[in-house]
């Protein structure tokens, strides 16, 4: 058994390295945005509770941020929760929040995170979330809101509708206000009051979403208008170094037109 289990894990080192090749000589994507899904489809595969499907995606993101730094992608934004999920079981949103909060005290003092300076957000209607949550994550973002050498976004109680709405009622209230005149609105305009307002690059250059499904559900609608996408066969927990760099290959290969 042990024999065969090296043997496999000597298989998937030697096509990482194959893959590694392929990939570290190109341009990577500067942003690259993930839609985590799975997770409790891959506990129900085990038999096992969702949170520990949550914990074990949670885990995946950690070594995600390592993965990202090695292929010198400056910006990640991952789509962990939506407004819909609040609809879950009480009993599932409370374990998810418990797993958020653990972890992002961990990223408070997380060295990867100021030796390489990276910029913590929480993208999405924060309010909804537990106060001891909305404490931890204010204490995350103010700790690394002057860091800009790379940005880590979390979409959390997010929706993309929701941003363009929350955008288009701030610059309502500067027409109101007289601050804005109605036809200097354009598509700058609105780009300055979306989540992600605060990244040099807010398009992703590459979305890649886990588990098989084929859509964006919602993520990233205004930002995502010229995104590469890549759909992976894979549970978010499995997702593995192979899974990044086979996008990120795919990504390469493309040819990007932006409609020209």
């Amino acid at each position: 058994m042990l024999t065969r289990i090296l043997s496999i894990f000597g298989v998937y080192k030697a096509y990482e390295k194959w893959l590694w090749q392929q990939v570290k000589n190109d341009t990577p994507p500067e942003h690259i945005a993930l839609i985590l899904d799975g997770n409790r489809r891959w506990a129900s595969q085990k038999e096992m509770n969702p949170w520990l499907g949550h914990h074990k995606g949670a885990d995946t993101v950690e070594q995600l941020l390592d993965w990202c730094l090695k292929t010198n992608v400056k910006s990640i934004t991952l789509y962990a929760f939506s407004t819909e999920n609040f609809t879950r079981k009480p009993t599932e949103v409370d374990e998810i929040m418990h797993i958020a909060g653990e972890r992002f005290l961990k990223l408070l003092t997380d060295e990867r995170v100021h030796k390489n300076m990276v910029h913590v957000k929480v993208l999405g209607r924060t309010n909804m979330l537990p106060k001891d949550l909305q404490k931890r994550i204010k204490d995350v973002e103010d700790v690394t809101a002057a860091y800009s050498k790379h940005f880590l976004n979390f979409a959390f109680a997010y929706g993309g509708r929701a941003e363009i709405v929350d955008a288009t009622r701030i610059i309502a209230e500067q027409v109101k206000s007289g601050q804005i005149e109605p036809q200097d609105i354009d598509e700058s305009t609105i780009e300055k009051y979306l989540y992600t307002a605060h990244m040099d690059k807010q398009e992703p250059d590459l979305i890649i979403r886990t588990s098989g499904e084929e859509r964006l559900s919602g993520f990233l609608v205004w930002q995502s208008a010229y995104s590469e996408l890549v759909f992976l066969d894979v549970y978010w927990p499995d997702f593995r170094f192979i899974d990044l760099l086979r996008a990120i290959r795919t990504f390469q290969r493309r040819k990007r037109r932006f409609g020209a």
